[in-house]
């Protein structure tokens, strides 16, 4: 099916093949259609003002929330705090959960697949904290090492942090397994989902996480908006990241008193247009269901493949079981020239290190090209795709 006439781009850019959802998905007009009808008809403030309009826009915002929770399967909606995105979510989880619970000598594990927003933030706490990083390592066919993953857990380990879905290389990461191990020795367990959220199944009770961390923006939504997900009992516990207006309830001889979670963590006006075009983009998916786009995406990832492999002089730095999304070489030819060379056939990809410097130094490379496919793309964007390689060897032959 081609699903390309839902998303208003493509009527003002009929021979785009956007091949970068990856970086972000563009939007389907019901999603745009959401933000300018809130401004339009029921736009003010949430969770102040004691008068119709603001009762109207509040019950729209909280109504987002509980279709977010519902969508990932969490137990309370209090168990879901709406951010700028995934990289606030993890910064957000490093600087209070991760401030308080880090100590000297404890160790956290990441992938060597993880994006900087999942990798970064904890480098940073590591250092100030006198606390040791330890990167799972990739086997030979470029999926996770999980039997090395077994060996680095201990009983200093106080932290996994983990990709659902590699943002480079498209493997599907053993959720449960990871979890499960690193349960095994007490260690927290931070979920990336920013990648999986529009392609696969997410169900926080069955993966039984501790938090998860998505952006409204890779699953069809607007920019500035994310969720983190945080099991109730840890929220309760940790400390406010920001504070400000609507997240206290009292402050008497300069002693504050927070707001229980999620309001805890949500000081000021929030991203209210966003997080209502959350609910719209969570319902586009829903109403066209995860299966189909699972499948769509793994029929176009097979052909993507069959191109990919006929030219020998081309790498493919994805393992064999990847999901939307392929990072490649050309022997010869510069990333930054292949993508430039493929925007001359209205080709869009990405071109770069994609945020993962640590899988770049793993992979030996200093770059890659990345195709990343969804919904919107078509058996006609991979011929462009094609077309667009055999420019490349043509120019540079």
């Amino acid at each position: 099916m081609n699903y390309k006439n839902l998303f208003p781009i493509f009527s003002h850019h009929p021979e785009l093949a956007f091949l970068d959802s990856a970086s972000t998905t563009q939007k389907p007009q019901a999603v745009i259609d959401s933000i300018s009808d809130f401004y339009s008809h029921d736009y003010a403030n949430v969770h102040r003002g004691i008068y119709k309009l603001s009762e109207t826009s509040s019950e729209l915002f909280e109504s987002s929330r509980e279709t977010v929770k519902n969508f990932i399967n969490a137990k309370k909606s209090s168990e879901i705090v709406f951010t700028r995105g995934t990289t606030e979510s993890i910064n957000l989880i490093a600087a209070t959960w991760g401030e308080e619970n880090i100590e000297a000598d404890d160790e956290i594990i990441l992938s060597t697949l993880e994006h900087h927003s999942n990798y970064l933030p904890w480098l940073n706490l590591a250092t100030k904290k006198h606390a040791h990083i330890k990167k799972i390592p990739l086997t030979d066919d470029l999926t996770l090492d999980l039997d090395a993953y077994e060996k680095l857990l201990s009983s200093k380990t106080k932290l996994v942090t983990i990709t659902a879905l590699s943002n480079a290389t498209g493997e599907i990461i053993d959720l449960k397994k990871i979890i499960t191990l690193a349960h095994k020795f007490n260690a927290t367990v931070i979920v990336d989902a920013a990648q999986s959220i529009s392609h696969l199944k997410t169900d926080v009770q069955d993966l039984n996480c501790d938090f998860l961390v998505f952006s409204g923006h890779k699953m069809f939504g607007p920019t500035g908006i994310g969720i983190l997900y945080g099991k109730a009992e840890i929220l309760d516990k940790i400390p406010p990241y920001h504070t400000g207006g609507s997240m206290v309830v009292n402050i008497e001889n300069d002693t504050p008193t927070y707001h229980a979670p999620p309001q805890k963590f949500e000081a000021g006006t929030p991203n209210i247009a966003g997080t209502i075009a959350l609910k719209q983009a969570i319902q586009f998916i829903q109403k066209i269901e995860l299966k189909n786009i699972q499948t769509h995406c793994q029929d176009l990832t097979s052909q993507a493949r069959q191109i990919l492999e006929q030219y020998p002089n081309l790498t493919i730095h994805s393992p064999k079981a990847n999901n939307s999304i392929f990072s490649f070489s050309i022997e010869g030819i510069h990333p930054h020239d292949i993508s430039t060379i493929f925007d001359s056939e209205n080709v869009a990809i990405r071109a770069g290190h994609h945020c993962a410097k640590p899988l770049m130094e793993a992979l030996k490379v200093p770059a890659t090209a990345r195709l990343s496919l969804h919904l919107y793309n078509t058996p006609q964007d991979l011929d462009k795709l094609d077309l667009a390689i055999k420019k490349c060897f043509k120019i540079f032959k």
